[in-house]
């Protein structure tokens, strides 16, 4: 395992430490005599995690945070969906909607989605957007519904079966939106600089095939395009079997395409990270003791010939942290759109009844330290738009204009290389003389 990912998962780790004192926080918490059921042990679980694990604990005395606990476990709790609204109540008032309880089915679908295999639904991929609290669509999965549809990056959510997402919160949402093949539902959108627009989308198993590469091939030049839609846990290996089989190919340059992907898992961003880059640092996480941690690529890469980053609005999260790598240590020009600006970093911990809570344990920073939450990374060149509907597709215009900037770089170099191979063959003295004779044209020619 890199250095880089052990280093990440220590950090994500820590949290999780209190799981040993659950027994022990029973007895300090319950009241004298009284035996807690199966659902407040949820809720008082769930409590100590946050407690524990928090970016911002800081937030706690502004909520009263402790009072929240004993709040929820006042609350007749006989079921599993009462356990469940009881957390929910609870975790509202931190303001986080990344911090959040994902109910057991809910859990189990992103447990699926981080193993890169198929999910049930719409394909919408969503976030949190922070000035107005808007659940917006980071990026619609390709070959969903929601892609057929014509869905965009940054189109807000305003209802799903006439219920409100603001209401619901971002978990609640995504459940709304799963559901058996075949079955529907109605949503109402409000794409950005668009009409509000209400459609209906049937679920259906949509495969995420996370890696996706091929051979671009013109007049002059042969490159790589390698297509990332999500960091699950087997992208890695993928990624470096696709960049092997590229280079056996002889590719002389690479298009590397993050468009819509919206993260996964950020060890797997990382691992990812360190395909490409050497010994250069590729991220710094901040916990909460704001003490920052540099994690550092290792010293051996898949590939490290010239390549051209393809960026927009749905790139967010661990997606954002590989461009900020590749952008700051100069390893790769981002053309494109502003990325999405999702930085922080969720521990995922099971609970005792097959349920999930997520928590918010870190944020992150580019190497030169840009903290990207809620801006996103600006591209070295921004492309025009209307931005391309299919990513990856022959008539797709920015993957064009990523062929042309790369062919022009290779031409570039080919040039440098030519002047540098006829100087060395030029004698000394000949150097001399030309540089006599460009000192006397300024001479003539004057200042």
């Amino acid at each position: 395992m890199p250095s880089n990912v052990k280093s990440l998962t220590k950090i994500l780790r820590r949290p999780l430490l209190g799981l040993l004192s659950f027994a022990l926080c029973t007895f300090l918490f319950a009241q004298p005599g009284l035996s807690l059921n199966d659902g407040q042990q949820l809720v008082l679980d769930t409590w100590r995690l946050v407690n524990e694990g928090f970016l911002e604990p800081s937030k706690f005395d502004q909520i009263q945070w402790r009072n929240l606990r004993r709040k929820a476990l006042e609350k007749p709790i006989s079921t599993s969906e009462q356990a469940y609204e009881a957390i929910e109540a609870m975790l509202l008032p931190l303001g986080d909607p990344y911090t959040r309880l994902l109910r057991p089915m809910d859990y189990e679908a992103m447990k699926a989605s981080n193993l890169g295999s198929e999910i049930n639904g719409v394909g919408l991929q969503l976030g949190a957007r922070n000035e107005d609290e808007e659940i917006v669509v980071i990026a619609p999965l390709e070959g969903s519904p929601a892609a057929d549809a014509g869905v965009v990056s940054g189109t807000a959510l305003l209802s799903v079966n006439g219920e409100s997402p603001r209401s619901l919160g971002l978990e609640a949402t995504a459940a709304r939106l799963r559901g058996e093949i075949g079955s529907q539902v109605v949503v109402t959108l409000k794409p950005p600089n668009g009409e509000i627009e209400e459609i209906t989308l049937e679920r259906r198993s949509v495969d995420l095939r996370p890696v996706r590469t091929r051979r671009l091939r013109n007049e002059s030049h042969t490159l790589g395009y390698l297509r990332i839609t999500q960091f699950s846990e087997g992208v890695p290996e993928q990624v470096n079997e696709a960049l092997e089989e590229l280079s056996e190919k002889g590719i002389e340059g690479l298009v590397l395409d993050l468009r819509n992907n919206s993260g996964g898992l950020v060890s797997s961003g990382l691992a990812v990270a360190d395909a490409f880059i050497s010994r250069q640092p590729i991220v710094e996480t901040r916990n909460r003791q704001g003490i920052n941690e540099a994690i550092p690529a290792g010293i051996e890469t898949s590939y490290e010939g010239p390549m051209v980053t393809i960026v927009n609005g749905g790139t967010a999260s661990a997606s954002e942290i590989l461009a900020g790598a590749l952008q700051d240590n100069h390893r790769s020009q981002l053309i494109g759109s502003r990325t999405f600006g999702k930085g922080l970093i969720q521990s995922l911990t099971n609970l005792s009844d097959g349920s999930g809570i997520a928590i918010t344990v870190a944020s992150y920073l580019t190497p030169s330290g840009r903290d990207i939450q809620n801006s996103g990374i600006q591209p070295d060149r921004i492309l025009d738009m209307p931005e391309p509907l299919n990513p990856g597709a022959t008539e797709d215009r920015w993957l064009q204009d990523a062929e042309l900037l790369m062919g022009a770089t290779l031409d570039r170099e080919g040039t440098d290389t030519m002047i540098l191979q006829v100087t060395e063959e030029i004698p000394t003295e000949s150097l001399a003389e030309q540089a006599n004779v460009f000192s006397t044209k300024e001479s003539i020619n004057g200042p």
